[in-house]
């Protein structure tokens, strides 16, 4: 009876976990939870920048190739092409729905010493839109030629 009795003793001992190896064994289950939320909250917002960054570089170049269409007078005529614009994240959604990104357009003379510097322009767009508080900006820049792509045009 006694040997029953201390090995049921012995069983019922073997049987559970400690109460520190239960806390030990949730302190690391909560480790590997928090990681895994932060790895996928920094993956989402890594991936929303680049989302981001590509409208704006869509944004930029759908301003400059435009622009590169325009005569040589549409080019150097004050007030044709706007020098502020506004564009949306989605151009088929809401305007007042999702981010809005702001912008300039400069045209200046090209910036080089060579005998047809007054035969090109120099093309400047600068963006900015905020990605929750963090502001963020882009700049492109480019050149056109009195010669360029516009006398190609049919």
């Amino acid at each position: 009876m006694k040997i029953k009795a201390s090995l049921s003793r012995v069983r019922s001992r073997l049987a559970a976990f400690s109460l520190v190896e239960a806390s030990i064994g949730m302190g690391i289950i909560g480790t590997v939870v928090g990681a895994l939320l932060s790895g996928i909250s920094a993956g989402t917002f890594t991936m929303r920048m680049a989302r981001e960054n590509l409208r704006a570089t869509q944004i930029m170049l759908e301003k400059v190739e435009t622009i590169r269409l325009y005569s040589w007078d549409q080019v150097n005529s004050n007030g044709f092409i706007p020098t502020n614009f506004t564009a949306t994240y989605d151009p088929q959604g809401a305007p007042s729905v999702g981010l809005t990104y702001t912008g300039t357009l400069h045209i200046t003379s090209a910036p080089i010493g060579s005998s047809y510097s007054n035969q090109m322009r120099m093309i400047t767009v600068n963006l900015n839109w905020q990605t929750g508080s963090l502001p963020r900006t882009r700049s492109f820049t480019s050149y056109i030629a009195r010669s360029g792509l516009q006398d190609y045009v049919y």
